[in-house]
């Protein structure tokens, strides 16, 4: 009984009644479709740092373990596109004004290397921080740990694994500072 017991935790260990919830009363909306509804819903649920004037099209795919509602944080006038991930291991912070493109994936969960059986080892979550005025291209990754100044253009499908000071455009694999912007 003991084993099935630590089965069913290891199973369910995921699962977040708030974001179930979520998904359930926003599923007859397509995209295109109540984007502040998905922002006034997230908040009833307890997801109280997104500002109530966000724009979100369509439900991000949102990861963590824990009181996850408390680790985002959405600053007003900030737009989130379509096909998003959002891992929660650690705070995200995104600024006001943001606009985070379609299939944006901010990570911070990252992983000790571990012995040779298993290399994975203890995760290690790492806040990311967005700053104010940021536009983030299409299918862009940004990593644990990174923190983007205000007014960054970052390039689509780049992966941003560092800090990113604040007006400039960056690009790349790994993203690099193409110029400074006004």
């Amino acid at each position: 009984m003991s084993k099935l017991r630590t089965i069913i935790r290891e199973e369910l260990v995921g699962l977040n009644f708030r974001l179930l919830l979520a998904r359930l009363l926003l599923a007859p909306f397509p995209y295109d479709v109540g984007s502040r509804l998905r922002i006034r819903v997230l908040r009833f649920l307890g997801f109280r740092g997104i500002s109530p004037n966000v724009v979100m099209r369509g439900l991000p795919r949102i990861t963590g373990f824990g009181k996850i509602h408390k680790l985002l944080k959405v600053g007003q006038g900030s737009r989130i596109n379509i096909g998003c991930f959002l891992n929660l291991a650690a705070e995200i912070t995104i600024g006001d004004f943001v606009v985070i493109g379609y299939k944006v994936m901010i990570i911070t969960g990252g992983h000790n290397i571990g012995p040779s059986e298993f290399r994975a080892g203890k995760l290690r979550p790492e806040p990311v921080k967005i700053g104010n005025g940021c536009w983030i291209g299409s299918r862009v990754t940004i990593l644990p740990g990174v923190s983007i100044g205000d007014g960054v253009v970052v390039a689509a499908n780049a992966v941003v694994t560092k800090d990113v000071p604040s007006n400039t455009l960056v690009a790349g694999i790994p993203a690099k500072v193409i110029r400074t912007l006004e």
